[in-house]
């Protein structure tokens, strides 16, 4: 009797993750897919999507990193982007095409005083072209296909939105700090109408995500020139755990982090003056270290910390 062949995963197992300053003109799909092939890597993600259009920090996940995706989605994302006024185009980018123009040209003064209203905690109305599922369609598809969805404001938290620049009248240049999920060509597409014109982002570059910042980024001509040997070169593939470096640390004995590791809650009456300030004690997340060796995830919750992702 011959026995059913057992099917062998493609690729090597490779964890940690590579900091990737995505060119403009490839999805950032596309992107994980070309590291995937050049390091032969048997699991690869990303943390963030970016436009075609968009450069800069795409941070890719090897492996066990992929565990970590969710925690670096949450994180503080800064994005600097170059905002053309006179011209609405039917992606808020510079990549679609021109559906309005106006004249105005609004000054300084006008775009600081817009501004106000677009930090904190505001609703967005997402772009038409945007991958937001409408009844089982995805929203650029039905926008592809000439009927772009009326799609309903959302919260989007933005931390900072300020004006940096402004080599001409028809170009402002912003740098923002915002939470997940914030659409910086609904910023661009809204704050132009709120100063009486229209406007689409001519240019956009993130410059960080959570703990990964365009200093530490390489590019894929880098990875293509290191090849297969990327994988084990520390300057190219980071830690897993470095995704959690921005998330507040607590000391545990080993027989804590072991209980931890095996399911169970620690009271928070046993961790006290060991909790860092900056956690928070009703929801917030916490990195585990036993000695500075990473345990585990831990998240607070009615005054138990419970493990939520051991590595």
């Amino acid at each position: 009797m011959t026995r059913p062949q057992t099917r062998q995963k493609r690729g090597r197992k490779i964890d940690g993750w590579i900091v990737l300053d995505k060119p403009p003109g490839i999805t950032s799909a596309h992107a994980v897919a070309k590291i995937k092939r050049l390091l032969d890597a048997a699991k690869v993600g990303h943390g963030g999507t970016l436009d075609p259009l968009a450069t800069g920090v795409l941070p890719i996940a090897l492996g066990a990193a992929t565990k970590m995706v969710p925690y670096i989605m949450d994180g503080t994302k800064l994005y600097r982007f170059t905002l053309r006024f006179g011209e609405a185009r039917d992606t808020d980018d510079a990549d679609g095409a021109v559906i309005a123009t106006s004249d105005a040209r609004p000054d300084d003064a006008a775009i600081l005083a817009a501004l106000t209203a677009f930090r904190g905690a505001i609703m967005q109305v997402p772009p038409a072209f945007s991958a937001i599922k409408v009844e089982g369609e995805r929203a650029y598809d039905l926008a592809r296909a000439g009927a772009p969805p009326d799609l309903p404001p959302r919260p989007a938290q933005i931390d900072r939105f300020d004006l940096i620049g402004r080599p001409d009248p028809d170009h402002a240049i912003f740098e923002v700090a915002s939470g997940k999920g914030v659409y910086m060509r609904s910023l661009a597409r809204d704050l132009a109408r709120a100063i009486g014109t229209v406007g689409h982002i001519a240019a956009l570059r993130r410059l960080a995500v959570g703990p990964f910042t365009e200093q530490a980024a390489t590019t894929l001509d880098k990875l293509a020139d290191s090849g297969h040997s990327a994988a084990t070169n520390p300057d190219l593939v980071r830690p897993v755990e470095t995704a959690l470096a921005d998330i507040p640390a607590l000391a545990l004995t080993e027989a804590e982090a072991a209980a931890l590791r095996n399911g169970m809650a620690l009271s928070l009456v046993d961790l006290m003056g060991r909790i860092p300030a900056a956690a928070n004690p009703d929801g917030g997340l916490v990195r585990g270290l036993a000695g500075r060796r990473f345990a585990v995830l831990g998240r607070f919750v009615d005054g138990m910390l419970r493990p939520e992702r051991v590595l």
